[in-house]
């Protein structure tokens, strides 16, 4: 009897996850409240690592695809320090495949595929243990049971209180992001100091990083310690007036780090949150979590690259693994939250040196991750 299987959101995770079931001639049904893949911006670029996000890929049989939309130059990474001088400028080898960019973007449509995705279907709960399955409330009122649930719906995620009573908490690190396009010929100057890749620029408890896109698009993120309530006085829609909040946190930057924020078109509050970084729960029988909605953490290029790998692998347990689907998912649970809490710490950690007093550490952790 072919198992009743769906899963909660259309980011990396769920899509890999599904796309790996499909490959293996398993259907599930994949929820996405958005109505329709363009509904919003699909978000920035992801590095995606060769023993995680590659991996992932090369499961679903997508890692030649992936190999062919990928930037490997978008690899590369320099740091300057707040008065514009140039303190490391790393550049891959042109055959260094490590953790080649993509858009998010592009790698939806590349997960999406074949999917069959139910769009505009918003879960507003998620019930273990009646006498049909777990059931599904949706937003419009409809309910649906399957044998398995799997929540990859984020960071607020509505499947999570089936399992686990925990919610995301700040970490006292706020993001404020915005963009620029077309930067090579609109403003060719910062296109030369970001270069192919990323730039990061730090100083005390805050930090610029402006990061390439694909099609001369870029991301900038103001990253500063603050508390949660820091723009009560500020209108977020004002963009004039969050542009002249940003430029009097970073006075005294160097001029051409500053265009960063001068030239940005708009700009979007991002707090960050993580869940405890070694975030478990008692195994709910038909049931279970990936990425964010499990395990989230500052987003410093473990993310994505988790989910997209759990993803992939409670596909193949479901498949290979024990004929009990519950211990099949049991097991996936062992292992995921291993290998999540080890790679919490240690963004967790990287977090508290990259918006540090002292800016010498974000340095000093580059270069253990990235020797000169």
């Amino acid at each position: 009897m072919r198992l009743r299987i769906a899963v909660v959101g259309s980011g990396p995770a769920s899509l890999t996850f599904a796309r790996v079931l499909h490959r293996r001639g398993h259907p599930a049904t994949v929820l996405e409240r958005d109505p329709a893949p363009d509904a919003r911006p699909p978000g920035g670029t992801l590095d995606l690592h060769e023993g995680l996000g590659q991996l992932a890929l090369d499961k679903a049989g997508l890692l030649a695809e992936f190999q062919a939309l990928s930037r490997p130059e978008g690899q590369a990474m320099r740091i300057l320090d707040t008065a514009g001088t140039v303190l490391r400028d790393w550049r891959p080898r042109p055959d260094d495949r490590a953790n080649p960019e993509i858009d998010r973007g592009q790698l939806r449509d590349l997960l999406l595929g074949p999917l069959d995705v139910q769009w505009g279907r918003g879960v507003t709960q998620v019930v273990p243990g009646t006498r049909e399955g777990v059931l599904i409330h949706f937003a419009d009122g409809r309910q649906e049971t399957f044998d398995l649930v799997v929540g990859a719906d984020g960071a607020w995620s509505r499947v999570r209180p089936a399992v686990s009573p925990v919610t995301p908490h700040y970490t006292g690190v706020t993001y404020v992001e915005t963009s620029l396009d077309d930067v090579d010929t609109r403003h060719p100057d910062l296109a030369r100091l970001i270069g192919d890749g990323s730039l990061a620029v730090y100083g005390v408890n805050r930090a610029l990083v402006a990061q390439r896109n694909g099609g001369g698009h870029v991301k900038v993120y103001a990253q500063f310690r603050a508390p949660l309530d820091w723009h009560t006085n500020l209108d977020l829609a004002d963009v004039e007036a969050v542009r002249s909040s940003l430029l009097a946190l970073f006075d005294g930057w160097a001029a051409p780090v500053l265009d960063l924020l001068r030239y940005g078109t708009a700009f979007v509050h991002r707090p960050l949150y993580v869940l405890p970084v070694s975030h478990t729960w008692t195994h709910v029988p038909g049931v279970t979590l990936l990425g964010d909605a499990a395990h989230l953490m500052p987003p410093l290029g473990a993310g994505a690259n988790l989910a997209m790998l759990e993803g992939a692998e409670l596909a193949e347990a479901i498949t290979t693994g024990p004929e009990d689907l519950d211990e099949a998912v049991r097991a996936f649970e062992e292992q995921m939250w291993a290998r999540a809490g080890k790679w919490a710490k240690i963004t967790t950690a990287g977090l508290e040196r990259l918006v540090s007093p002292d800016p010498t550490e974000a340095l000093a952790l580059f270069d253990q991750v990235q020797p000169s």
